[in-house]
């Protein structure tokens, strides 16, 4: 068996690999596989059962550099006798996505669910307020997957809806017009790896961040495809983006159904796709709430005040 690891930039290969390979050479001895380094991926060959563990032992190593900024032979030692699956992320599956402040993993039990639902099931469904992290471990989810070669594409998309403005009155061209609405996805991504390899997949289509209109008439395989703040779609945009799901892919469909910037009496696609799709089996509804806010604290008092405000008045007041 052969299995191709894509390092993160984040990890450091020379590092990673110790002085003159030597952590390297202390993983080949204890599976017995070979190992051929590369700069930015490491090639494993043995036995399946070997090839599998060396592999799990290395993005332990991995994780380890990034979260204490160093990996010394005793940190390779150590990890070479672990055996409980602790660090391995959620039921088993490690997020393998190193961010320059540390491991990216979900903080809450319903971050758990809403990750488990993601790696479980080919679409879901997450609603939420701000900060809970519905896009931001979609795209984590994601970036995992593209790193573990499970699909070939990442498209990341949202509604060009305007929030109390008018998008014709911004400057410049179409694309300029819609950066700022596809911004908030740019800066999930910037966060999980270097700028210019994001550059290099949007340039190879590898990773696309784009308008939700852009999504028509297309057949999605082998990607995963996230649509943010869906609940500005309408019910006939989300037909649109749940049937351009392909095979071999993932649908993720993120936003928050109190904060709608619709014209007045326009239903929400998301909630509407939600209450119609309720009974289909394979798909995951997640709702993330007020204790899985992981921003400032004050956004999660901010939310509890509005929360509780529409409870009393109703949303119009």
């Amino acid at each position: 068996m052969e299995l191709e690891v894509q390092l993160d930039s984040v990890a450091r290969p020379l590092e990673l690999f110790g002085q003159r390979d030597s952590h390297l050479r202390m993983l080949r001895r204890a599976a017995g596989v070979e190992i051929i380094a590369r700069q930015d991926h490491v090639l494993i060959r043995g036995e399946k059962g070997d090839v599998a563990w060396a592999g799990q032992v290395l993005d332990r190593m991995q994780k380890r550099l990034a979260q204490q900024g160093r990996l010394d032979e005793q940190d390779v030692e150590e990890l070479l006798h672990y055996r409980p699956d602790a660090e391995e992320g959620v039921g088993g599956e490690s997020l393998a996505v190193y961010a320059p402040k540390g491991v990216i993993k979900p903080f809450t039990p319903g971050q758990v669910n809403y990750v488990q639902a993601m790696l479980r099931s080919d679409l879901t469904f997450c609603t939420g307020p701000a900060g809970t992290g519905k896009t931001y471990l979609a795209v984590a989810v994601a970036v995992s997957m593209l790193k573990k070669k499970q699909i070939r594409r990442l498209v990341l998309a949202r509604p060009a809806v305007e929030a109390g403005e008018k998008l014709g009155f911004l400057p410049g061209d179409i694309q300029a017009k819609v950066n700022p609405y596809l911004r908030p996805l740019f800066d999930s991504l910037e966060d999980m790896m270097e700028f210019s390899q994001m550059r290099r997949f949007m340039e190879l289509d590898i990773i696309e961040v784009i308008p939700l209109a852009f999504m028509r008439g297309r057949t999605l395989n082998e990607a995963v495809v996230i649509c943010d703040e869906a609940q500005n779609t309408s019910p006939a945009q989300m037909l649109m983006v749940l049937t351009r799901l392909g095979r071999g892919s993932k649908m993720i469909i993120t936003g928050d159904v109190t904060q709608t910037d619709l014209e007045k009496g326009q239903v929400s696609g998301m909630i509407d796709a939600q209450r119609t799709l309720a009974d289909i089996e394979g798909i995951s509804f997640t709702e993330l709430g007020e204790a899985d806010i992981v921003r400032h604290q004050l956004v999660q008092d901010i939310v509890g005040a509005y929360q509780k405000r529409r409870s009393q008045t109703g949303p119009r007041a």
